[in-house]
């Protein structure tokens, strides 16, 4: 009986250590990503992405690219002909599919530029900004993952949790799905990944259609309001 009951404390003694080394663990994974993903001079990025309304229980589909290169260019462009680029100096934002003839404009510079790039939203800074839990582990397109939960230290407007997905191999992120106050949820799923390809300045460049409205904004928030 005695054997039974100090196997039980020792167990019981034993979660806090466990989950104590699982937040170390997950921890240090999301800082792996966070270096890897600092050491890619230029990046090309195929995604599928999936949005689920909750409030209205539909789901909308959409596939992409992503572009990167240092310092400071990024262009993410959807198949519904939305496109979203920074260009060194200027943020642009152009939306047919929900705000057709308006494109929205503004400095390339602090927050907006971090904001805009789906990576760096999770891998700047992730330990101070975000309390970070192991969240199990997958095989995506043949490639064993570890999953990591994301929960923001402060609000905010971008999401309450992500849940990102990183690669054993070479620590990249390979799936990530979040989550924003409403329950509205964004599966983006990478289809495609290439480490420093060769981008020109040209596929950084966005010229507003004819005839579209240009509006000036200070700030991704703003844009958000």
């Amino acid at each position: 009986m005695r054997k039974i009951v100090n196997t039980a404390l020792l167990a019981l003694l034993s979660l806090p250590i466990a989950s104590q080394a699982r937040a170390q663990g997950a921890e240090a994974l999301i800082e792996r990503a966070a270096s890897a993903y600092s050491r890619l001079n230029s990046m090309r990025a195929d995604f599928r992405q999936t949005i689920t309304n909750p409030l209205t229980g539909t789901n909308m589909s959409t596939s992409g690219q992503i572009l990167r290169k240092k310092p400071g260019l990024l262009s993410i462009s959807f198949d519904t002909g939305d496109r979203v680029v920074a260009d060194g100096s200027m943020i642009w934002v152009y939306l047919p599919s929900s705000m057709p003839g308006q494109v929205m404009r503004m400095p390339s510079r602090g927050m907006n530029a971090g904001i805009i790039d789906p990576a760096s939203q999770f891998l700047d800074s992730p330990r101070t900004r975000y309390t970070v839990t192991s969240a199990g582990e997958a095989v995506l397109s043949g490639r064993p993952a570890h999953a990591v939960m994301l929960v923001p230290k402060r609000q905010m407007q971008a999401f309450t949790r992500a849940k990102v997905w990183i690669d054993d191999r070479d620590f990249s992120i390979r799936q990530f799905e979040v989550t924003d106050a409403n329950g509205l949820k964004r599966l983006v799923v990478v289809t495609r990944l290439v480490a420093n390809p060769t981008l020109s300045r040209s596929a950084f460049s966005f010229t507003p259609p004819r005839g579209a409205r240009i509006v000036d904004q200070s700030s991704m928030g703003a844009l958000a309001n």
